[in-house]
């Protein structure tokens, strides 16, 4: 049997609602110890004050202008000594008491996985289409990716989702942390950072967590741009790495499930959608020729542009 090794978790938080303190109480069921849970919350008129009160849950409050994707999840690593440290968003339940035990068994397996993330499955309420590309993105096989699979799986070796996943501290402490400026895809970029070194990416299909959203066209779009432009920001990492032929293998699959369930009415939004996507993320690879105000009407981060702009816009 695998050596136990100490576990926290780091939540980030804006305006949580119920969902929240859901999360609080699954994670304090699970069966696998958790250590200490790092509460990072961006300030908001309202943060439920007795989440401060509850034994093992720390809060830490940053100013909204402080907030970046990579740099506040790495304030989390230094908040914590554990050995695992698991990042997970407000709206991420685990589905079962087993979640933390199974997201953390990869990484207790082998010193050579440096991050393993865990399973979406819909939430209720979520409409087909994103039903499906939940199961395009995380299929109930488990797998371990690595160097070696970049000629057949291309960009989805380094897929992981920060959602809920867990990460190995002495890898983390290797590949330099997160980037601490990011506009999004902090996750990927550090995956990608760990398989070119020859460490391995773990998707834990057995650690479940239900987690979904039902984006507009336009979330959508603002969407793929934030992530075209993490990609754009970091051509040591996507170089060459094509990601839209994964794309067009995800509308054809999910057109062929809708037509599978009798479903063949919502093909129109499925195109509706997949075009906003694949707009979106045009733009995004060639936000630098844009104006700095139709960045931020395509992106949406807007306070990333206001802090990071001069840095970031050519023009």
């Amino acid at each position: 049997m695998s050596e136990q090794k100490s576990v926290d978790v780091v939540i980030l938080t804006h305006q949580p609602d119920e969902r929240f303190r859901e999360e609080l109480r699954r994670l304090k069921q699970q069966r696998y110890p958790v250590g200490q849970i790092y509460v990072i919350n961006t300030r908001s008129k309202s943060f439920p004050k007795e989440v401060a009160r509850m034994e093992g849950v720390s809060v830490t409050h940053i100013e909204p202008e402080e907030f970046d994707h990579g740099g506040t999840r790495d304030l989390g690593f230094r908040l914590s000594d554990a050995e695992l440290l698991v990042f997970m968003t407000q709206d991420a339940l685990p589905a079962d008491k087993d979640m933390i035990g199974e997201l953390v068994k990869p990484l207790l397996a082998s010193k050579g996985v440096g991050v393993s993330y865990a399973r979406q499955l819909p939430a209720k309420g979520c409409d087909e289409i994103e039903r499906y590309t939940r199961i395009f993105n995380y299929p109930p096989k488990a797998r371990v990716k690595g160097k070696e699979d970049l000629p057949v799986m291309g960009i989805k070796t380094f897929f992981c989702s920060d959602v809920c996943a867990a990460y190995q501290r002495t890898v983390y402490r290797e590949m330099g942390g997160f980037t601490r400026r990011t506009i999004f895809n902090e996750d990927m970029v550090i995956a990608a950072k760990m398989v070119k070194a020859g460490y391995q990416v773990a998707y834990a299909a057995n650690a479940r967590v239900v987690h979904s959203h039902n984006y507009s066209g336009r979330q959508q779009f603002q969407r793929n741009f934030d992530l075209a432009v993490s990609q754009a920001d970091h051509p040591e990492v996507f170089k060459g790495i094509r990601s839209e032929a994964e794309g067009i293998r995800m509308v054809r699959d999910t057109a062929l499930y809708l037509l599978k369930k009798g479903k063949w009415y919502l093909l129109p939004v499925l195109l509706y959608k997949s075009g906003c996507k694949y707009l979106g993320y045009k733009a995004g690879q060639n936000y630098r020729k844009m104006p700095l105000w139709m960045v931020k009407r395509c992106s949406a981060s807007k306070a990333y542009w206001e802090k990071y702009a001069e840095n970031n816009i050519c023009n």
